[in-house]
């Protein structure tokens, strides 16, 4: 069967994909310096934390856009199937790529502790597994688990009918974030592992999150909410009990996919921009005072998280502001095969770090040459492995709904998708 074409994004979405399309470079950057740039990055990092920008980046793109997905569907069972195709595709392929690199020996794996095979492979399945107390065999997966917990607080919220309150929410988790920092709160990393056992966690997390994805994609409305409620209760224990990333940080990041999604509301006149911006605002006081209050790194590092966080946010206001304009496709392009480049390059890298070697002194060269090898490899694996398989999502999406397209359904109840008669 032949490949769908790569089709340009609608141009209202353009912004979108250009800040994909930089983040995603950004944090190629950020992870291939370590081979080719370590002691530029070693003075860059304490002023400007790479890592930290491209992803913050990359969740007001989720936060904008898929909250917007599963509302315009209508449907919890069609969104999941949609996310599902979107992201374990590639997810598979690479991960399968990386253990086949390390059985030829020319790539190491994260060492594991003492967790038995089947432990990590169900926690991986989950894309929990940052916040289920296992390594991620891959370095950048652990932002998925917290895309994943964004997933289950949207379902949760859309089925108790509060997906319009995406402002205060945000704002809330904001404020909690700052008065974790005040009131002292430190967690030490995935505390809620050591408290029960990661292997016990695993096992309750995976069954419990499995349940809700059912429940909540059932025909009965009872069902529907417990699921909802259930996984979105799941996500609100994991992200700031079991995170390996501090206690305030973790619920930054859900405030700011929840920014996100506000800017979406307010730009299609569900919500005001008076409210959207007040909310960035407090988000934005409460995230850096949070950096700055923690106390768990040296000034400087607080100082390149602070810096980055910042940016993040002006990029995304600066894409915003030129929505209407033309983006240059070569951005677009690049947002369009934005996940094959951040899933991508950790597993080339690893490769190269298990056959040659580090450098040990910079070499701009040899990193504009890994973008120039890695650029061609996302757009065959975009091609030949993402977009089938959201054809394939979309097409089995389409046969849940009978073939036909629910119109949008903002501010209604949450319906099972049925067939509708002509």
């Amino acid at each position: 069967m032949k490949s769908p074409a790569l089709v340009p994004p609608p141009a209202k979405l353009g912004w979108l994909d250009a800040l994909r399309g930089i983040a995603a470079l950004v944090v190629v950057f950020d992870h291939s310096s370590y081979t080719f740039m370590a002691d530029f990055r070693r003075e860059l990092m304490p002023q400007f934390n790479t890592s930290r920008y491209g992803i913050m980046v990359f969740f007001l793109v989720s936060g904008y856009i898929i909250p917007a997905s599963l509302e315009r569907r209508g449907c919890v069972r069609t969104f999941w199937i949609g996310r599902i195709f979107r992201v374990y595709p590639l997810w598979a392929v690479v991960v399968t790529v990386l253990l086949a690199a390390h059985l030829l020996g020319v790539a190491e794996l994260r060492d594991v502790g003492r967790q038995s095979v089947a432990s990590v492979v169900v926690a991986h399945a989950t894309m929990l597994q940052e916040l289920l107390g296992t390594p991620n065999v891959l370095l950048v997966l652990w932002t998925l688990s917290y895309e994943m917990s964004f997933y289950l607080l949207v379902v949760a919220l859309f089925t108790v009918r509060l997906h319009r309150q995406s402002a205060a929410i945000a704002v809330v988790l904001a404020v909690l974030s700052a008065a974790s920092v005040t009131a002292g709160a430190v967690l030490p990393a995935s505390a809620l592992s050591g408290l029960v056992g990661t292997g016990p966690l695993i096992v309750c997390a995976s069954l419990a999150m499995g349940f809700a994805i059912c429940c909540a994609s059932a025909g009965s409305p009872v069902l529907r909410r417990f699921g909802g409620v259930l996984g979105g209760v799941l996500a609100l224990v994991l992200v700031p009990f079991n995170g390996t990333v501090p206690l305030w940080e973790g619920l930054v990041i859900l405030a700011v996919m929840f920014l996100g999604t506000a800017v979406h509301r307010a730009e299609n006149g569900r919500s005001t921009w008076r409210r959207t911006a007040g909310a960035a605002v407090v988000i934005a006081i409460c995230a850096v005072g949070s950096a700055y209050w923690s106390g768990t790194d040296d000034h400087f590092a607080r100082r390149g998280w602070i810096v980055a966080f910042v940016l993040a946010v002006l990029t995304f206001g600066a894409g915003l502001a030129s929505r209407g304009r033309r983006v240059p496709p070569v951005l677009t392009g690049l947002g369009t095969v934005s996940y094959s480049v951040y899933l991508v390059h950790p597993v080339l890298l690893a490769v190269i770090d298990g056959t040659i070697g580090r450098r040990r002194q910079d070499s701009p060269v040899l990193e504009v040459a890994f973008f120039a090898a890695l650029l061609p490899l996302c757009l065959l694996t975009h091609r030949y492995v993402e977009a089938p398989g959201q054809a394939w999502g979309r097409r089995l999406a389409d046969r849940v709904r009978g073939g036909r397209q629910r119109p949008p359904s903002v501010g209604r109840k949450s319906f099972p998708c049925r067939r509708r008669r002509p």
